[in-house]
């Protein structure tokens, strides 16, 4: 096994043990879980980085030379790297822990996929045709930092409606912890907000890589056209808070079904017949 490989398989324990502290600290209230959760994600980014950069090298070295962004393990580790940096740089701003619950999950299943599925092949692989061009990074770049974004807001619809059970004058400690709906519903909308600018930008850079690559801007593709549907939910959602004042539970849902059509554009559309079926 090539050492990128075992220090990337470290990092789904690492995320692991990440969110085991991260529900410790939601669920008894004690500051240290929650220290100690923040440290051990950090270490895993950490981790993580050094192996991305790693493998990037020993891609080199094998006279393949690409970035580590072209197949499916790869972009499940991306997609995971993602989403803690994200995850992480919240935590600092709001100064709240208890969101780690709902959102290292979410990179520990995607490493844990990456690398314990038989159906995921780990190899370092040479780049099909399609694939070789400068907007590899640029494309897979923002479209990954737009599912971070929306994987967070995903985590955020399911505090508030978490929140939205706390019943009586003297609620359980775990629901006392939860942050107060009003922040939890605008810190869905920021990431919301930021989901979809990179979305966005992902669509616009992969219709430029298209023509450049099959000579059309768009194809209809089966990714295509889910990555439009997803763009409009968001949009949609969006609209919805500005012109008709959408908040709270609206919100809350939206993002949470929002985030299923981001999973069937990552994941449904691979078993579909299409120009990206090699993710």
């Amino acid at each position: 096994m090539i050492i990128n490989t075992v220090i990337l398989s470290w990092v789904t324990f690492i995320y692991f043990g990440s969110a085991v502290f991260y529900i410790f600290k939601m669920v008894t209230g004690k500051e240290f879980c929650g220290s100690l959760a923040s440290i051990i994600a950090f270490i895993g980014l950490i981790a993580q980085t050094a192996g991305l950069i790693l493998r990037w090298f020993e891609s080199y070295k094998m006279g393949i030379g690409h970035a580590p962004l072209s197949n499916l393990y790869e972009s499940l580790i991306f997609f995971s790297w993602t989403t803690v940096l994200l995850y992480l740089i919240i935590e600092w701003r709001v100064k709240t822990k208890n969101l780690g619950a709902f959102v290292v999950p979410f990179a520990f299943f995607s490493m844990a996929f990456a690398s314990f599925s038989p159906n995921v092949n780990a190899r370092i692989q040479p780049l099909i045709p399609a694939l070789q061009s400068n907007w590899l990074i640029s494309h897979v770049i923002t479209c990954f930092f737009g599912y971070a974004a929306l994987t967070i807001a995903c985590g955020l619809g399911f505090m508030y409606l978490l929140k939205g059970l706390e019943k009586g004058e003297s609620p359980r400690l775990f629901f006392r912890l939860l942050p107060d709906r009003e922040i939890v519903d605008e810190l869905t909308y920021h990431s919301v907000v930021i989901g979809f600018i990179f979305l966005t930008l992902g669509i616009i850079t992969g219709s430029v890589w298209a023509y450049s690559a099959w000579g059309s801007y768009w194809s209809w593709d089966p990714k295509e056209t889910w990555s439009l549907i997803t763009w409009l939910i968001y949009a949609a959602m969006l609209h919805s808070r500005f012109v008709r004042g959408w908040r709270g539970k609206r919100m809350a849902i939206m993002s949470i079904i929002g985030f299923a059509s981001v999973l069937f554009t990552y994941f449904g559309v691979n078993y579909l017949p299409g120009l990206h079926s090699y993710f």
